[in-house]
């Protein structure tokens, strides 16, 4: 049985590419194209963008220390903010949602305790740490998890609940210590989905 070939993945400059920036630009994203680069160590970020800003139902949903993320991620992200995120606060907590903090997105490492590249590494996972909402409440994934607000509990189970539908790979507090603080989200799947 032979290995399977693998697509080289779209550049700004391809028609896949500048399909995917149309529809970024097109949900009302706001965002800067980043130039493809490729670092030593098998790490490599192909048409990636900065993402700052995404289209909430009511208004703009900020994001917070985001780095260089794919098209396709960042256009996943977009809708899962506004979708996922965005109305499960305003069902849950009675609010809109004003912004997402993340733990970034690009960084040239390995899964930790492998010698198997992060999607990290590809541009291709975000790691989303707290949301603020329009009254001003912030909602860490550390604190709300297992806090005492059974709303807030409900909002960040939905949250990842959505991601789930939207990711390959999508991993939180329940999964390990690591993830104890953040959702790890993760668009391309290396084997088989994986929600925990």
């Amino acid at each position: 049985m032979g290995e399977q070939r693998r697509e080289p993945p779209p550049t700004a400059e391809s028609r896949e590419g500048r399909q995917c920036l149309a529809r970024l630009s097109a949900s009302g994203a706001a965002f800067t194209p980043l130039p493809d680069r490729i670092a030593e160590g098998g790490c490599s970020a192909f048409n990636t963008v900065q993402l700052t800003s995404v289209t909430g139902d009511e208004g703009r949903l900020m994001i917070g220390n985001l780095g260089p993320a794919t098209c396709e991620m960042s256009a996943a992200f977009a809708a899962w903010a506004r979708f996922g995120v965005d109305r499960a606060a305003r069902h849950f907590l009675g609010t809109r949602l004003r912004s997402i903090e993340t733990f970034g997105s690009y960084s040239c490492r390995d899964v930790s305790g492998s010698n198997r590249r992060s999607a990290h590494a590809s541009a291709e996972a975000i790691d989303v740490s707290a949301f603020v909402l329009s009254d001003g409440r912030r909602i860490t994934v550390v604190d709300g998890w297992n806090g005492d607000s059974e709303a807030e509990r409900a909002f960040l189970r939905s949250v990842q609940s959505s991601a789930c539908r939207r990711f390959a790979t999508v991993l939180g507090p329940e999964y390990n210590a690591a993830h104890r603080d953040h959702f790890h989200l993760e668009r391309v799947a290396q084997g088989r989905s994986f929600c925990r």
